[in-house]
């Protein structure tokens, strides 16, 4: 009887559409972007391959709260709601940069900038216009020079500085950070002599009579760059300030930095300047910030505990080592002789044992790895450190930042390796760490370095993902410029920016490809892709608008492409005025 009066009043709610027939309402969004080309880095389940489109977004907070066609989207419209009309554009999630040195960035920018000079005529000449507005004694720094460009290829020395000035002390680094070279006054602040020995995991040029010649590789650039006066901290809040605008600027949300990847400590003062930017709400890009491996433990430790680890604007991340140098600088640590300087294999930087030892130590203390290696045998040192330390950390069942026993350990630019070598990472699960615009310059002396044997092996990004390696791309900024258009452009031609040269396009990735590695798959290389690299309901807001289709567009078109709108979280970062 009871039961019965129940059934009659359901059917009576029911058919009054109390129940069933209203919806709650839709939450209403801060912001809707709308009438857009949206490439959303999600792929559909009918096909592995096909990434899904959409027309609109709606947000709220800092984070996506719908995504999908325009009449879908317009229902979280409220009274507060502002709408951009994208009129078209293409959208993608914000890139990435996998790799970068933030602040060794804004500082070149406001040091001298060597970048592209194309005799030792130019690079003297740059060097005086900076010496006439010099105060007197004043360091002159800068970066950028390649001697490759140059007719002869000549390193230059401390001699082809000390004819424009030898009353500053003057010292300069070249393009790749590996080598540098000071004039005699320089030399002379830093100690180096004829009698000063040659520093652990570096070499001090010497001329035939055994004189230093002003070139400095690898740690040895430490013996005069320690002598450098500090520069202020307003000076480096001005250098990062100004790295952030450009990297805004090209449609960049994210970045994994090495802020002043040869000063530890500097490294760490930038970082409380990148927290005081955040708490003024001045961050306009997500931040991880990479840590010294050669600190000890209990530092790191306090390092990564003093900011809160979940915080998705700035955080601490990896821990950063040097298996090697560059191979421009002939410093890359290779198995096999150079091809063109057969007396030389490069330059390791650690001894296997410690190595081993110390990634055990820091990987049981739940620290991610990620070590520079581009030659062959500075990335077997890494995989051997890998391999040494992930099977100590699965018989303690040490846990990553994630709760698994995926590390995701990481090679930083791996330019040069072999097949087996390329097995071993799939084997180990460890992340390519890669940064497609360098081949744009190296292409023109990589293989007469390495023979055609190692270079069809070299930059091998379609061998990675073969393979199933994670792929995380980034551009090394100031290395390179910032711009992610001539890294994607890279990877899906391997040509030069002119066209006019090829290097071993068997190598080539797909545009999709490119694009999840710039997005998706560097956001994996940092634990964070559950949170950015897609655009969907749940992710961050992060997302950059463009003038054209990367898809849709002749490879050749791909360096013009421009930035319209950078949006972090929801706020509009950069906008073309």
């Amino acid at each position: 009887m009871k039961l019965g009066a129940a059934m009659v009043l359901f059917a009576v709610v029911f058919s009054s559409g109390a129940i069933s027939q209203t919806e709650p309402p839709l939450p209403k969004a801060d912001s809707i972007f709308i009438h857009g080309n949206i490439y959303t880095g999600v792929t559909g389940t009918s096909s592995f391959h096909v990434v899904q489109r959409a027309e609109a977004i709606a947000i709220k907070g800092d984070r996506i709260l719908a995504v999908g066609k325009n009449e879908e989207i317009v229902k979280y419209k409220g009274p507060e709601t502002v709408v951009v009309d994208l009129e078209g554009h293409f959208v993608v999630p914000g890139f990435n940069d996998a790799h970068m040195h933030l602040t060794d960035a804004g500082f070149k920018r406001l040091t001298v900038d060597l970048t592209g000079v194309k005799s030792i005529e130019e690079f003297r000449e740059r060097i005086r216009k900076r010496v006439e507005t010099a105060g007197p004694e004043e360091w002159i720094t800068g970066s950028g020079w390649d001697e490759t460009l140059w007719q002869g290829k000549q390193l230059p020395t401390r001699w082809d500085i000390d004819e424009v000035t030898t009353d500053h002390p003057v010292y300069m680094e070249r393009i790749d950070g590996h080598v540098a070279v000071a004039n005699t006054l320089a030399l002379k602040l830093g100690h180096v002599t004829l009698a000063s020995k040659d520093p652990e995991g570096g070499e001090i040029g010497r001329d035939i009579s055994g004189q230093p010649n002003g070139i400095l590789r690898e740690t040895a650039r430490d013996l005069v760059a320690s002598a450098i006066p500090q520069p202020t901290p307003d000076k480096h809040r001005q250098a990062i300030e100004a790295a952030l605008q450009d990297i805004s600027s090209w449609g960049i949300t994210s970045v994994q930095d090495y802020s002043h990847w040869h000063d530890p400590d500097a490294s760490w003062q930038d970082f409380k300047i990148f927290e005081q930017l955040e708490k003024e709400g001045k961050l306009s890009v997500r931040i991880s910030e990479w840590l010294p491996f050669d600190l000890p433990v209990d530092v790191l430790v306090a390092r990564r505990e003093s900011h809160d680890r979940s915080d998705p604007m700035l955080h601490t991340g990896m821990l950063k080592a040097y298996m090697d140098g560059a191979l421009g600088s002939h410093t890359a640590a290779m198995l096999q002789l150079y091809a063109d300087d057969p007396k030389n294999s490069g330059i390791p930087r650690y001894d296997q044992a410690k190595l081993n030892a110390m990634a055990v130590e820091r990987v049981n203390a739940g620290f991610q790895l990620g070590f520079h290696a581009i030659g062959d045998k500075g990335v077997q040192m890494a995989l051997d450190a890998f391999d040494t330390a992930q099977a100590s950390a699965h018989s303690k069942r040490t846990k990553a930042q994630d709760g698994t026993t995926n590390y995701r350990l990481r090679i930083e630019h791996a330019q040069v390796t072999n097949p087996l070598q390329v097995a071993r990472f799939r084997e180990l699960n460890v992340i390519a760490s890669m940064q497609p615009c360098h081949l744009l310059t190296d292409m023109r002396w990589a293989e007469a370095r390495l023979g055609p044997a190692r270079a069809a092996h070299s930059y091998a990004w379609a061998e990675f993902a073969k393979r199933g390696v994670p792929l995380a791309f980034g551009t090394d900024y100031p290395v390179e410029p910032v711009a992610p258009f001539r890294g994607l452009y890279a990877a899906v031609t391997r040509k030069s920016e002119d066209g006019k040269q090829e290097f071993y396009p068997d190598q080539k990735l797909t545009m999709e490809q490119a694009i999840a590695a710039y997005t998706a798959g560097s956001a994996y290389a940092e634990f964070a892709e559950k949170n950015k690299g897609t655009l969907a309901p749940g992710m961050l807001a992060d997302f950059a608008v463009l003038d054209r289709d990367l898809t849709a567009i002749p490879p050749e078109k791909i360096l013009g492409t421009q930035v319209l709108r950078t949006v972090v979280g929801g706020k509009t970062v950069y906008e073309t005025r």
